[in-house]
């Protein structure tokens, strides 16, 4: 009996002659509010973590900082801001910290695909944006004004306990009287200022 030719696309064994694997994205999340509100560098970063998904190692899916911004050409800045963004909408959960000393990246499950036998969360479905007149919370600046002495500096009791110079120590906030500190290394204590608030 004859073979029977096989059909284009279909090898003599029966599978497929495509280009392998493939990411499917399913209508509920491509329709979701979530994943339309996503930025570019982190679609991308999704989809490379999505890919690294071989359907046994969820949670086991890493991906480091310096890695994503070779392969998808963002800056690390940006990657970071990325798995931020997607861990914040529900897209990915970091299971374990990566680790400069060992040279370990971070491991995240994949909210879309079971984990250890559980069904899958898909927090993404939940995600609901911010009303309109909401800020959502930016990444704090580098230079916004801080207090040029911290908080535990500023009261009277630690002017009162603490010595910081051997001249007279200036009350910050207006500290009314402190008793005289101890002598510096013989010399005469310092007297609270009078008549400054």
């Amino acid at each position: 009996m004859p073979r029977k030719k096989p059909h284009r696309g279909i090898d003599v064994k029966g599978r497929s002659k495509g280009d392998g694997q493939y990411l499917p994205i399913p209508y509920t999340m491509a329709h979701c509010e979530a994943f339309r509100s996503l930025s570019g560098p982190a679609l991308k970063v999704w989809v490379e973590l999505r890919s690294r998904y071989n359907g046994a190692n969820n949670g086991r899916v890493s991906l480091s900082y310096q890695n994503a911004a070779d392969l998808l050409h963002i800056s690390k800045s940006s990657v970071t801001r990325a798995l931020g963004e997607l861990k914040d909408k529900g897209f990915v959960k970091l299971r374990r910290q990566g680790q400069w000393y060992g040279r370990l990246a971070a491991e995240y499950v994949l909210t879309d695909q079971s984990f250890e036998g559980n069904k899958p969360t898909r927090d993404w479905q939940t995600w609901k944006p911010l009303p309109k007149g909401e800020k959502q919370k930016s990444v704090p600046r580098r230079h916004a004004k801080q207090p040029s002495v911290p908080d535990e500096y500023r009261g009277p009791e630690f002017a009162s306990r603490v010595g910081t110079r051997r001249a007279s120590l200036r009350i910050i906030d207006g500290a009314a009287s402190v008793p005289p500190l101890p002598s510096c290394e013989g010399g005469a204590a310092p007297r609270a200022l009078k008549g400054k608030p």
